[in-house]
C-alpha cells in the first residue's frame, strides 16, 4: 500500500524516527485541499504512542479538507545542513502517513491538550496550565493522526559518521 523507501541504506530505524518525532516541535501537515490542490500547512504537534496530535481552530481550510478526506501526510525536518562544497545537504527527516480524526470526546480532547501543554510549557505551573486550557478549551479543536506508515531518512554522509 505504501512505497518502500528507495535508498534503504539511508533509512533510519523506527527508534531513531520516533526520537525525532518526540524531540521536534513543528512539521508540515499535508491534506487534500480545495479543487484538487494539496494543502500543506506548518503546524505544532505532539507525538504519543504511534499517534500525532495537533490543535487548531474549529473552522478553516484544514478542517474542511479533513472532513472531505481524512488521509494525510506529515513531515518533520530534523536537520538540513547545507554543504556548498559538496553541492548537497546533510539532512535528516521523517514522513508519516495516516488518518486523522477530530477528537469529539471531551476526555480524549482534554488528555491530548494537557499532554500538548506539558510538551510546550514544561516549566509552567499546573494551576496556570489548567487555567489556560480551561479558557481556550471550548474554542479548541484537537486532531489525532493514527500513523499507518512512517519512515525516517538521512543523508548517506550522516549514516557514515555513525559507523
Amino acid at each position: 500500500m505504501f512505497r518502500e523507501i528507495r535508498r534503504k541504506r539511508q533509512a533510519l530505524s523506527q527508534e531513531e524516527t520516533i526520537d525525532i518525532l518526540k524531540r521536534r516541535t513543528s512539521g508540515v501537515l499535508a491534506v487534500a485541499g480545495d479543487n484538487g490542490y494539496p494543502y500543506a500547512v506548518p503546524i505544532s504537534y505532539l507525538y504519543d504512542n504511534r499517534k500525532i496530535y495537533f490543535h487548531c481552530a474549529k473552522s478553516g481550510h484544514k478542517l474542511d479538507s479533513l472532513k472531505r478526506n481524512a488521509k494525510v501526510s506529515f513531515c518533520v525536518i530534523d536537520q538540513d545542513q547545507i554543504v556548498p562544497e559538496e553541492y548537497t545537504t546533510y539532512f535528516r527527516s521523517v514522513i508519516a502517513f495516516g488518518m486523522i480524526r477530530i477528537l469529539e470526546n471531551e476526555d480524549e480532547k482534554r488528555s491530548a491538550i494537557e499532554k500538548f501543554a506539558l510538551k510546550y510549557t514544561p516549566n509552567d505551573t499546573l494551576k496556570n496550565r489548567q487555567k489556560t486550557i480551561e479558557q481556550e478549551f471550548h474554542s479548541l479543536c484537537m486532531l489525532e493522526m493514527k500513523i499507518e506508515h512512517m519512515t525516517g531518512k538521512e543523508a548517506i554522509e550522516l549514516r557514515k559518521e555513525k559507523y
